[in-house]
């Protein structure tokens, strides 16, 4: 089998299995795992050894405890723990984009932002998401196990990384991702539980454009928004025909695949990797949060709406925002070209 069909069968499989994993074991937060599963399989490479994993969940709550340390002065000292979050956001953004610690960056996000706005709610709900995630990135990563024996790696095609940015473009990434999601951690202060999928989403569109030029931002962060909310729906309607755990893997294996196919350039496509990426993320959470939905009686289809209208809402402000400080950052340039001493 040619190696780019074993890595989108790999990535389908540990993805769709970790979904299955993160419900049937009934998680807090189950579609987590399939999440980290897309986004620890997604390059290519071998799982993580067994000896790490103990190692990694010692740091993995290590890192999320950070955001038990600003529930106190979010309550008490707000202004000074928001701009706390904000210089911890720039370097998680920074550890992503100079030292190429994505899932380091991740986490650190997720503790800064997730974690401290549950905690303001309720100290046991922020105790309780951290257990969760860590359970979903163990799930994910016992998954991966599970499904690479059946598609290894062939280590002689693995690709190039890409070239390294300049310092000074490094920085400029790490301030636009953390302006990008310091708005929708204000706006989940405000309601914690309501706005959890905001600040998931926003962080993945913070990732997302690291990868970005302003000229790309809006095709990229809208079109997978949208289509990964089309998607959404497809597969809720198809679960609506047989209802059940396995035909739910079935379903989110199918379009794991078709994306994956996209994403390492299987199907032709015009769009880069992180497109494709964010289109299975926002399904994933806009899925995970329909079937919440159901097990507290809301009206599934109405929530749907809102969330989705919330998504579009963040990814045009993230694409304004990229727009606005791009044209900042070009206009500065020319006024310092100008006030170069001609030799």
């Amino acid at each position: 089998m040619p190696v780019a069909a074993r890595r989108v069968f790999r990535l389908s499989f540990t993805v769709a299995l970790a979904l299955v994993c993160g419900y049937g074991l009934g998680l807090n937060l189950p579609f987590i795992a399939p999440i980290f599963a897309l986004l620890l399989t997604a390059p290519p490479g071998l799982p993580m050894p067994a000896k790490k994993l103990v190692v990694l969940v010692l740091a993995l709550m290590l890192i999320l405890a950070v955001g038990l340390l600003l529930i106190r002065p979010l309550q008490y000292y707000a202004f000074s723990a928001i701009l706390i979050v904000t210089c911890g956001l720039f370097l998680a953004s920074y550890l992503a984009v100079n030292l190429a610690k994505g899932p380091v960056a991740l986490l650190l996000t997720v503790s800064l932002t997730l974690i401290s706005a549950l905690g303001t709610l309720s100290w046991e709900l922020a105790v309780s998401a951290i257990q969760a995630i860590a359970l979903g990135v163990v799930v994910a990563i016992v998954c991966q196990w599970v499904v690479y024996p059946f598609f290894p790696e062939d280590g002689t095609s693995l690709p190039p990384d890409p070239p390294p940015l300049t310092p000074a473009e490094n920085n400029w990434v790490a301030i636009r991702a953390t302006v990008i999601i310091l708005p929708a951690y204000l706006l989940m202060l405000t309601n914690p539980t309501f706005y959890t999928p905001i600040i998931m989403k926003a962080t993945a569109l913070g990732q997302q454009s690291s990868m970005l030029s302003a000229r790309d931002a809006g095709r990229e962060l809208l079109g997978s928004t949208f289509l990964g909310g089309c998607f959404a729906v497809l597969i809720w309607a198809a679960l609506g025909i047989s209802t059940s755990l396995w035909m739910f893997f079935l379903w989110i294996l199918l379009f794991v695949f078709f994306c994956a196919a996209k994403f390492y350039r299987v199907f032709p496509t015009r769009y880069a990797p992180t497109f494709w990426s964010n289109v299975v993320v926002t399904a994933l959470i806009l899925l995970g949060s329909a079937v919440q939905d159901t097990q507290t009686g809301n009206d599934v289809y109405k929530a749907f709406a809102v969330r989705m209208s919330l998504f579009m809402a963040v990814t045009l402000y993230a694409w304004f925002a990229i727009d606005l400080l791009e044209q900042w950052r070009t206009r500065q340039a020319r006024i310092a070209k100008r006030q170069e001493p001609i030799a």
